[in-house]
């Protein structure tokens, strides 16, 4: 069985990269605006702490007065898109699930989402995001998880809804750092819950439940087990990004636990990197054989 389930992931980067051929070539966007990434369409309240961040002796105390922390599971919340940009990107996922269009699921855990790779979001969208808006407050709220060196991602839109996904089971991410941003639309209930770090157990887990807010967005260690409460009407879709750093990953694999044996992917793979020759760059492509 496991060997079998290896497999199936080896394979998974291949459908997905014939996917988005087919994706590119057939189909049509209903918003095409929403697929590079514009400071119009982030909260001015998150401009403002990306510009404090990269402000000279910005330090983590500051950064903090910005956000909203609960407990001391370093669990964060702030603001992240307008209201309209969010309609916008959820009437694309909409568009696009609705489409004949072949697709991907985000997991083995959500059988109602979009892969935003597939989508061709990457390179115009996801990857600015990281690079120049999540990055300078990852590096100071996790410097020990590489917050400071985040070179790759996995991004996806879930969705849950009535008679489809009520909820998500107890897990913890491949990430070292997650982004969940709730997109809306109307709905009830359905808080997430946060128990211990993964590599930290306690005998009897301490969990909190933390509130959904559309257009704001929840900061977490990857690591941290967290799950979803059923919601209980309406819909809601939320994008997820798992944000990863080679120069930890590679040292140990954040699934198996045990150092990273590689094989070839295309993109961002799994975000482990090979070893550099001279004067080469360095190339985020490659999967933990293992995990």
């Amino acid at each position: 069985q496991i060997e079998a389930e290896v497999q199936r992931r080896k394979q998974l980067i291949h459908q997905s990269v014939e996917r988005r051929a087919i994706i590119s070539n057939c189909y049509k966007p209903k918003h095409p605006e929403v697929y590079t990434l514009q400071d119009s369409f982030l909260a001015p309240e998150f401009l403002e702490i990306v510009r404090f961040c990269t402000s000279p002796g910005a330090d983590l105390q500051g950064l903090l007065s910005y956000l909203e922390s609960f407990s001391d599971k370093r669990i964060y919340r702030l603001p992240v898109f307008t209201e309209q940009f969010c309609q916008a990107f959820v009437d694309e996922l909409e568009n696009f699930e609705q489409s004949d269009m072949p697709k991907g699921r985000p997991n083995t855990m959500n059988n109602y989402g979009v892969l935003l790779n597939e989508l061709g979001m990457d390179e115009p969208f996801l990857t600015p995001l990281r690079e120049r808006f999540l990055r300078p407050l990852t590096a100071l709220l996790y410097p020990e998880l590489g917050g400071a060196c985040l070179d790759s991602h996995k991004a996806f839109g879930v969705k849950y809804a009535l008679h489809e996904d009520l909820d998500l089971s107890s897990h913890y991410d491949n990430a070292e750092v997650t982004l969940n941003v709730s997109l809306g639309k109307e709905f009830t209930e359905g808080n997430l819950y946060f128990g211990d770090f993964s590599q930290d157990p306690s005998p009897v887990p301490r969990y909190i439940e933390v509130e959904h807010v559309a257009g704001r967005g929840l900061l977490h260690r990857g690591g941290q087990i967290h799950g979803a409460l059923p919601i209980a009407s309406g819909e809601r879709w939320n994008l997820i990004v798992w944000m990863r750093s080679s120069a930890i990953r590679n040292q140990l694999c954040p699934m198996c636990r045990r150092k990273p044996e590689l094989v070839e992917a295309e993109g961002f793979g799994d975000g482990f990197t090979e070893p550099l020759r001279e004067e080469e760059e360095p190339q985020t492509v490659n999967v933990c054989a293992l995990g």
